[in-house]
């Protein structure tokens, strides 16, 4: 029984890793690409493409207050999802709130918060000075799924007739400045 446990070892490490580097915060969730290549400047292949829009939820802030996913119809949106424990999360949190403040009155700005409790996300948003946005809570996962997140940090950018591009893993801020105007701005307003 020993030598079979001793041989089965590597087998059960590298399948432990797998499932690790899968859910790790800051992992690339991947995804599937289900329309036209996407602009990643990286050659990201964690984008995944939606014609569905997404927008049928209900949720609340992390301050409490009620929000509805429908009303982001009609605008240019970022959706952020982040989780309270995530430590890559924490440090892209900055640059993500200098893309939203350069971004102000053209392209809204959302988190998306899951994975913990809500004090621990009220908590994250204060540490990190991210109170210029809105933040919402996604307890079940469903507004995850719904946009095709399956790890955090992931970015969804939502153009204004409702359908969305999904990119897994951090981005820098030129990078998401290149999805905002490839994706929102240019182009992506126009396509269905």
């Amino acid at each position: 029984m020993g030598e079979k446990l001793r041989s089965a070892v590597p087998a059960l490490a590298a399948a432990a890793a797998v499932l690790l580097a899968l859910s790790a915060c800051g992992g690339d969730g991947g995804g599937s690409e289900e329309a036209a290549e996407p602009p990643a400047a990286d050659g990201d292949s964690g984008d995944s493409e939606s014609t569905g829009t997404g927008l049928d939820f209900e949720t609340r802030t992390v301050d409490g207050d009620d929000f509805e996913g429908a009303s982001l119809q009609g605008e240019p949106a970022v959706l952020w999802f982040w989780a309270p424990w995530c430590t890559v999360c924490r440090g892209e949190a900055e640059d993500v709130a200098n893309v939203a403040a350069r971004y102000e009155g053209e392209v809204e700005f959302y988190g998306v918060a899951g994975r913990g409790e809500v004090d621990a996300m009220r908590e994250f948003v204060s540490d990190t000075g991210m109170e210029q946005m809105t933040h919402i809570v996604d307890e079940d996962g469903g507004i995850w799924s719904g946009f095709d997140v399956t790890g955090q940090p992931s970015f969804s950018f939502v153009r204004p007739h409702g359908t969305h591009l999904t990119v897994s893993g951090t981005l820098a801020e030129e990078e998401i400045d290149g999805y905002i105007a490839d994706e929102l701005l240019d182009a992506g307003q126009d396509a269905s």
